[in-house]
């Protein structure tokens, strides 16, 4: 069900997150998805379990509209099958798979397509457990990951360091817009431009990956720029209630398929509950996430005209004409709800206000149902140099908002009192 039978016009992803990939009638008329909660699924005849086999290690390319049977729930599981197929919709890719968190999602993903010798390039800053595993775990697998600042003109960094790495040497282009936590904005198009020439004359492409959890799927689809894979910590917004870890990849089928039997054997897949909570969470994706950005926006506001306050970073409030406007205007539908800010009298004072906050919940994380506030230099980008952070604009006085869906007046007067404090 991706068209309207008699119209013919394809239908938007808020209904296809309420029906593609289930039909009632095959669960008892259930009119939702049941859980799922079984180890291994029974097979109809021998026959059966030697194809279904064969396609979940990849022996054999499916045949024209053949789907991989059900098997074992550390392969393939209805809540995870028709959950991917509703968030590749809206990613506009061709497969997508869910794994237990979001850093199972990146490092499965990043193991599957990458090789000893092999050179990641990735835009700064990013988070801080793919930070870690750029910097301590790839190099352990002879992998090298480079590092070049994000934002205005992060193409063209990428491209000197491409080459003086050896183009041959160069299998990804990695790139996480908006920034966490600066919310600098990185243009996907020209990276993946990039990839697309550093491929040229290689049998093995340069993929562009982007990590897509601070706006998607909803005000942001790098699939729509030519990126390769969609990476999300589906934790966030995707999930949405602060009640369950996922991440989500999606993307080329072609890639797809390695990750997918690098999921099986390395056993990162989510679980039947989890997969059937995303599957809850999908439904109110869309209202959710555009509710948070209107009160952000409010709140980014009011943050900027604040006399103890500077820098607010909120892509709603980028200057008409710069650079990194023109980026949002050309790759987004909405500014989202993180706004990073900093106070004046530096960590001292930052932390008084986390500790003064009654609404906001002082704890890491973001995109949940609740507003959530942290400190990023010492808490989620902790394994981070200072100097590091300090020159992508992370100070002691930095302080990184998730907005909630609390009532605007109640969230507007929270703010206010504690930043008095300062």
């Amino acid at each position: 069900m991706k068209r309207h039978s008699r119209v013919g016009k394809e239908f938007n992803p808020e209904t296809l997150a309420l029906g593609l990939g289930y039909e009632p009638a095959l669960s008892q008329g259930s009119l939702k998805p049941p859980a799922f909660l079984t180890s291994t699924f029974q097979f109809e005849c021998a026959a059966d379990g030697r194809s279904f086999f064969e396609l979940a290690y990849g022996l054999r390319k499916p045949e024209a509209g053949e789907d991989p049977g059900l098997i074992y729930s550390r392969i393939n599981n209805p809540n995870l099958q028709i959950f991917e197929d509703r968030i590749a919709a809206w990613d506009r890719t061709e497969k997508a798979s869910t794994f237990a968190s979001g850093m199972a999602a990146i490092s499965t993903s990043l193991l599957a397509l990458l090789q000893p010798g092999d050179v990641v390039i990735s835009s700064a800053p990013i988070y801080g457990g793919t930070h870690f595993l750029f910097e301590n775990i790839l190099p352990r697998f002879g992998i090298r990951a480079i590092q070049v600042l994000g934002g205005d003109g992060c193409a063209e960094r990428m491209r000197a360091v491409a080459h003086g790495a050896g183009p041959d040497a160069v299998r990804m282009l990695y790139v996480e817009t908006p920034a966490n936590p600066s919310n600098s904005l990185v243009d996907i198009a020209a990276v993946s431009a990039l990839a697309r020439e550093l491929s040229a004359g290689r049998e093995r492409q340069v993929i562009t990956a982007v990590d897509n959890t601070f706006l998607g799927p909803v005000f942001q689809r790098p699939a729509d720029f030519g990126a390769d894979l969609v990476l999300y910590s589906a934790t966030k917004f995707i999930g949405g209630h602060s009640d369950l870890i996922a991440g989500v990849v999606s993307g080329r089928a072609d890639l797809m398929a390695d990750v997918g039997v690098h999921r099986t054997i390395l056993g990162t897949m989510a679980n039947p509950h989890t997969g059937w909570l995303l599957l809850r969470s999908l439904e109110t994706l869309s209202v959710r996430m555009r509710r948070q950005a209107k009160s952000a926006m409010v709140l980014a506001r009011l943050l900027d005209e604040h006399p103890r306050v500077d820098d607010v970073r909120y892509p709603g409030m980028l200057v008409p004409g710069s650079k990194q406007h023109d980026i949002y205007s050309r790759q987004c539908t909405g500014p989202g709800s993180l706004i990073t800010f900093d106070v004046q009298g530096g960590e001292e004072a930052a932390f008084k206000v986390l500790d003064t906050l009654e609404v906001a919940r002082l704890a890491v994380s973001l995109g949940g149902t609740e507003t959530l506030v942290e400190h990023p230099m010492r808490m989620t980008h902790a394994d981070v140099p200072p100097e590091l952070l300090n020159s992508f604009g992370i100070r002691g006085g930095t302080i990184r908002m998730s907005v909630g869906l609390e009532h605007l007046s109640d969230l507007r007067r929270d703010l206010r009192q504690a930043l008095a404090t300062i």
